[in-house]
C-alpha cells in the first residue's frame, strides 16, 4: 500500500497535539501558577522589609499575596516588590475596611497592582459569635464590596477559615454564603488546612462549588493536630511543609487543577517558615497534578 504523504503533515500534527496534551497534563504546575502569602514572613517584614523581600527573592519565588504594607505606604512597599520583580496578584484587606472604606481598597489594591482583592477573616468573638445573622451581614457586605471593587477591574474573594461550617438547616452556613453571594462580583479562595481542620473534605468542596473557588492557600498539617473543629484557630506550630503532616495534596490538587483554580498560594504562618517554605516550593515544582 502505498504512503499518503498529504496526509503526512496531519498524522504528525495530531500526534504532537496529542503528546503535548499528555505531557502538560502530567506536568507539575510550576512555579508561575504559584505564590507565596508575604504574611509567612510577617515578623522578618515586620523589623526588615527589604530584607525579607530580598531572602524571599532567593527562594526563587515571583508571585506574591499580600496582607499589609508594614509600616509602608502602598507606593513605598510597591517600590520594593518591583525591584525585586516580585508579582503582587492578591492581597487580604480587613472586613471593616471592605464595609466602611471600600473605595479607598480599591485605591491601595490599585496602586499595589494586584488583580484580586480579598478578606480573610469576620469579626466575631463570645460576645458575636459567628452565627446566621453574623453570616447575612458578611454576605451583605461582599456582595456590595464586590460590586464596587468589579468596577475598578477588581476581583473580590472571601478566604473561608473554618468556623464558617457551623450548622445551617441541611448544611452549613458556608452553604448561606455561597448561595447568598453573587457569583458575579464574590469569589473565594480555598484554605486547604482551614478545610480539614473543621473536618471537611477539600476535593468534595471542590467538585461542590467549583469555579466559585479561584485561588488555593496550601500548608500542610502536623499528623497530631486535632481536626473537627470549627474555632479557625490552632496552634501555629502546627503548620508543616507542604507535602508533609496528615493532607494528601496530590488529589486537592488535581481536582483544583480540573475546576481551573487560578493561583495556589503557600502560607506557611509557623515560626520556621523560613525553613520550611523553599521546602514546600520544592514539593510542589515535583509534584505532578
Amino acid at each position: 500500500m502505498k504512503p499518503n504523504f498529504r496526509l503526512l503533515p496531519i498524522l504528525v500534527t495530531a500526534a504532537f497535539s496529542v503528546l503535548m496534551t499528555t505531557t502538560a497534563s502530567a506536568a507539575p504546575a510550576g512555579k508561575e501558577h504559584v505564590g507565596l502569602q508575604l504574611y509567612s514572613l510577617r515578623n522578618q517584614l515586620g523589623s526588615n522589609v527589604p530584607g525579607a523581600l530580598d531572602e524571599i527573592k532567593s527562594w526563587g519565588i515571583t508571585n506574591v499575596e499580600l496582607a499589609g504594607t508594614y509600616g509602608l505606604t502602598p507606593e513605598q512597599f510597591k517600590t520594593q516588590l518591583d525591584a525585586r520583580g516580585f508579582n503582587a496578584i492578591s492581597g487580604h484587606f480587613p472586613y471593616e475596611r471592605l464595609r466602611d472604606d471600600v473605595e479607598g481598597v480599591a485605591h491601595d489594591a490599585q496602586i499595589l497592582g494586584l488583580k484580586y482583592v480579598g478578606c480573610a477573616w469576620i469579626p466575631h468573638d463570645d460576645n458575636k459569635p459567628f452565627d446566621e445573622k453574623t453570616c447575612r451581614e458578611a454576605i451583605a457586605v461582599f456582595n456590595q464590596a464586590g460590586e464596587a471593587l468589579a468596577k475598578h477591574g477588581l476581583i473580590f474573594f472571601y478566604h473561608a477559615h473554618g468556623y464558617e461550617f457551623q450548622p445551617y438547616q441541611k448544611g452549613t452556613l458556608l452553604d448561606l454564603m455561597m448561595s447568598g453571594t453573587k457569583p458575579k462580583f464574590v469569589s473565594f479562595q480555598m484554605d486547604v488546612f482551614w478545610m480539614v481542620h473543621p473536618g471537611q473534605d477539600p476535593v468534595k468542596l471542590l467538585k461542590k462549588y467549583g469555579k466559585r473557588w479561584q485561588l488555593m492557600h496550601l500548608k500542610g498539617m502536623r499528623d497530631s493536630t486535632p481536626t473537627g473543629l470549627l474555632t479557625g484557630h490552632t496552634d501555629v506550630t502546627n503548620d508543616v511543609a507542604v507535602g508533609t503532616g496528615k493532607i494528601d495534596y496530590a488529589p486537592i490538587l488535581k481536582a483544583a487543577k480540573k475546576i481551573g483554580i487560578k493561583w495556589y498560594i503557600i502560607e506557611d504562618e509557623s515560626p520556621s517558615s523560613e525553613q520550611q517554605v523553599p521546602q514546600s516550593f520544592n514539593y510542589l515544582e515535583t509534584l505532578k497534578w
